[in-house]
């Protein structure tokens, strides 16, 4: 007889690793409250249970002994080709279950494990989580003393911190990846150093300093080996938003009319759909919003994220329908998206979520609550405090408009 936790934990790696859901399994003699219990090791599994298992998976019964290293290789196999809009906190459980479990498992392979945990975490929207797995994946790069493992986890840490709004920390640390990659001349392909270049100008522009962001903007987009594919999108996309945030919409409408077109949704219909998320919002920051193009922006992006889109970019479009909404004057609708979108809000970007709670006290206002300009005002100066110049001047702008 199998023992508890051991045998839940080993049945969710086989189930996963199949790509079967618990109701897969579900069938006459296995509940999916009996099976739910199972895998959370709050049952012991019969011999009847056991035997119903191996057939349904296919499997030996020897499958469901503990191998704890072996299981941390194969779930890192799995969890490998896994499209990321499949990506889940269950596959992120399976995946520090394992981790704990083979504590002395080879190093590279801890390395890819922790990765591919960061990578839920991200797509999850859950950033502390995530630093907290990067912590980790950096001290093992250190302990490894390998400078290529190092560039990657501080590049995912640059990212990760700049998602959080700690961007001084991701300047830091995309600074020490592009020092690391010169001083040991490292063989990182010139997509990889480009885009940690295109980290620097989102950390260089979220920290005021635009006229630095814009001069490395426009450095990446005159190296680009093409102008179409992923790499020269999501050039184009920065720069475009380093432009809008000079107050330059022109600029800015030049260099998305140059990202939009560089990606097909033939060959990457994520991409292309957050290229469509992007630029709505950079049609709703111009001075004055571009309404009609926003709307046409979210339009066509909506199908193929109902299709295909994870619920971050679900997330997004809550918000970017709910901006536009109140920019329209439907102000019933605007404040319907924001409630559809309430639980979701850890899963926007630091920036977007402040602009989230602007939008809530712009509402909060137009509805009447003598409290909403209070709480703008004390919004702005938490983001002062974080060292954000240019999203604190929006919210104070915002806070001066609120006012009148």
């Amino acid at each position: 007889m199998f023992e508890q936790p051991g045998f839940g934990k080993r049945l969710r790696q086989l189930r996963k690793r199949q790509g079967v859901s618990q109701v897969d399994l579900t069938g006459p003699g296995m509940s999916a409250a009996y099976l739910s219990r199972l895998e959370s090791g709050d049952r012991r599994p019969t011999e009847r249970a056991v035997l119903y298992l191996t057939q349904r998976l296919g499997v030996s019964v020897d499958a469901f002994e503990d191998r704890p290293e072996d299981s941390l290789i194969d779930i890192v196999a799995a969890v490998s080709a896994i499209p990321e809009r499949e990506l889940d906190a269950e596959t992120g459980k399976l995946l520090a279950d394992a981790l704990k479990a083979a504590g002395d498992a080879d190093s590279m392979a801890r390395w890819h494990a922790l990765t591919q945990l960061a990578q839920v975490h991200e797509v999850l929207g859950d950033f502390a989580e995530e630093r907290t797995v990067l912590d980790q994946l950096g001290a093992l790069s250190e302990e490894l003393g390998r400078p290529a493992l190092q560039f990657r986890a501080r590049i995912r840490l640059a990212r990760c911190a700049r998602n959080l709004g700690d961007v001084k920390a991701a300047r830091q640390a995309v600074r020490e990846a592009i020092a690391l990659s010169e001083r040991h001349n490292l063989r990182i392909s010139v997509t990889d150093l480009l885009r940690s270049e295109l980290l620097l100008v989102s950390a260089e522009a979220e920290l005021g300093d635009l006229a630095e962001a814009a001069r490395l903007s426009e450095k990446v987009c005159a190296s680009l080996p093409a102008v179409s594919g992923p790499l020269a999108a999501e050039a184009f996309w920065t720069a475009a938003t380093v432009s809008t945030r000079q107050g330059n919409h022109v600029r800015a409408a030049e260099h998305l009319a140059r990202a939009l077109p560089a990606i097909d949704s033939r060959d990457d219909l994520m991409l292309w759909i957050r290229l469509r998320l992007a630029a709505a919002s950079l049609s709703l920051q111009a001075t004055p919003p571009q309404l009609d193009a926003a709307e046409s922006y979210l339009a066509s992006a909506q199908p193929a994220l109902e299709l295909i889109g994870t619920a971050r970019h679900q997330q997004e479009m809550l918000f970017l329908q709910a901006k536009l909404a109140f920019h329209q004057g439907r102000l019933d609708q605007a404040q319907a998206f924001v409630t559809a979108g309430a639980e979701g809000r850890s899963l926007l970007l630091y920036r977007d979520q402040i602009r989230l709670d602007v939008l809530k006290g712009l509402l909060a206002i137009r509805a009447g609550d003598p409290d909403a300009f209070d709480g703008l005002k004390a919004l702005a100066a938490q983001v002062q405090s974080a060292n954000m110049p240019d999203l604190a001047a929006e919210v104070w702008r915002t806070v001066a408009e609120g006012a009148q």
